[in-house]
C-alpha cells in the first residue's frame, strides 16, 4: 500500500512542537493572549499541483503561529478600517461591494443632470509591492504596538526564496520587499498597507476588495474634476 503523502511523522510533528514552542518564548506577549479555534488546528492536505505554482510551502506551526497575529491584528485595527474596503472582514463579502457600488450610481441617477463614470483597477502582483518600513509605520498610525510592528516587519524582511521543479532548484535569493502570497498575514497586511488609500471627495467612492479596487464617480452638470483628480492620485 502507498505511503500517504499528506501523513505527517512522528519526527516531522515533534520539530513541529519544537518550532513553536521556541516562537512563542520570542514573540512578543500580546500574541500569547490569543486563542485558537478548532478550525486554526486542522491540517488541510495541500495538492502538489499548488505547490507547482509558486506558493510558499511553509510548517504547520508556523501557519498556526500566523493565525495568531493575525487574530491580534483584527482585534485592534477592525474599527479602523476604512469601511469601503469589503475584502477579509466579518460578514462582508464581493457581493457586499457590488451592491454597495450599485447603491451609490442609482441613487445619484435619480437627480437631475447626472451621470456616472467608472474605473476598474486590478493592482499587478498587489502583495509584492509592500514596503516594510512604511508599513510599519502606518500601523503605528493604526495604534499596533511597537514591539507587533518590529515583529511583522522582521518577518518581511531578509526572506530567502528559491523555486524548485522536480529534483532541481534554483540559487537562493533575498527579498526585502512585499509579503509572501499565499501565507494567512498576507491579504490583511496588503488591506493595512493600503486603508489611507481613500477618496477626499464625497463625489467620489474608492470601493476596494483586497487588490481590486473600483473608483466611483457621482459627476454632477459634467463636473469631473474631482474624479479626474482621484484617478490620478491613484495612478500615482
Amino acid at each position: 500500500m502507498a505511503p500517504d503523502p499528506y501523513a505527517l511523522s512522528c519526527g516531522w510533528w515533534a520539530y513541529g512542537k519544537v518550532g513553536l514552542r521556541r516562537f512563542f518564548r520570542l514573540c512578543p506577549a500580546e500574541f500569547r493572549r490569543q486563542r485558537l479555534g478548532h478550525q486554526a488546528l486542522a491540517c488541510v492536505p495541500q495538492p502538489q499541483a499548488w505547490h507547482q505554482g509558486g506558493a510558499p510551502v511553509t510548517p504547520v506551526w508556523a501557519t498556526l503561529f500566523e493565525r495568531l497575529v493575525l487574530a491580534y491584528l483584527k482585534n485592534i485595527t477592525g474599527p479602523l478600517l476604512d469601511p469601503l474596503q469589503f475584502a477579509y472582514r466579518a460578514n462582508r463579502s464581493v457581493d457586499d461591494a457590488v451592491n454597495m457600488g450599485l447603491h451609490f450610481i442609482l441613487q445619484h441617477l435619480d437627480k437631475s443632470g447626472t451621470y456616472v463614470r467608472l474605473l476598474s483597477v486590478d493592482f499587478s502582483s498587489a502583495f509584492n509591492t509592500i514596503i516594510p518600513t512604511l508599513l510599519q509605520t502606518k500601523l503605528t498610525q493604526l495604534s499596533v504596538p511597537s514591539s507587533i510592528c518590529q515583529w511583522i516587519t522582521s518577518f518581511l524582511t531578509d526572506r530567502h526564496q528559491l523555486v524548485k521543479l522536480g529534483k532541481f532548484k534554483s540559487n537562493s535569493r533575498t527579498t526585502s520587499t512585499g509579503a509572501p502570497q499565499g501565507c494567512v498575514l498576507s491579504p490583511l497586511l496588503f488591506s493595512l498597507y493600503t486603508n489611507d488609500c481613500t477618496s477626499t471627495d464625497p463625489s467620489v467612492k474608492l470601493l476596494k476588495f483586497t487588490d481590486d479596487t473600483t473608483v466611483i464617480g457621482l459627476i454632477q452638470d459634467g463636473d469631473e474634476s474631482a474624479y479626474r483628480q482621484e484617478v490620478e492620485q491613484l495612478a500615482a
